[in-house]
């Protein structure tokens, strides 16, 4: 009778997590880094424009990418998937955590939204961190954006030698 309900709750887990993958919104990968979004449906986000365009990323830095190649278009909203339900929710009410054990997606230091303070409290019980807003973790990912960059292109001009 056990294995019974257990394969009934095993099922039931596999529809559900079938059911969420449907729903989810496109594009099914990551504009600027080629990640599936489903995979990574915990992180990700939607970044909306104020001229209407929006672009589905993996994860808050692939959003820092894609507001510093889409300067003076305007954003009009920011969604990211609650950690817990992956529903998306409004970026600037998440209550978000930064750092703890948990890896992050596309970033150095792992920073994750929560629809409710109890669910990033418990986050950060089970996985350490610390409870910040968006523009704290915005903040994090546009210095990690810079990092990178300059990782990228130490500099520019060292090949023209001493001017």
């Amino acid at each position: 009778m056990k294995k019974v309900w257990l394969l009934v709750v095993l099922l039931l887990s596999f529809c559900s997590i079938g059911l969420a993958v449907e729903n989810m919104e496109p594009p099914s990968e990551c504009k600027h880094c080629g990640m599936n979004r489903t995979t990574f449906s915990r992180s990700r986000m939607v970044l909306t424009y104020k001229d209407g365009s929006s672009v589905g990323t993996c994860s808050l830095n692939c959003v820092v990418t894609d507001m510093k190649s889409s300067r003076g278009k305007g954003i009009a909203r920011t969604q990211v998937a609650d950690y817990n339900s992956g529903a998306l929710i409004d970026a600037g009410v998440a209550v978000w955590v930064i750092g703890g054990s948990k890896k992050g997606v596309m970033s150095k230091v792992p920073k994750w939204a929560f629809a409710t303070k109890q669910g990033a409290d418990t986050f950060v019980r089970e996985n350490g961190g610390k409870l910040a807003d968006y523009r704290e973790v915005l903040k994090s990912a546009e210095q990690e954006y810079a990092d990178r960059t300059k990782q990228e292109n130490p500099t520019r001009h060292k090949e023209h030698g001493n001017h």
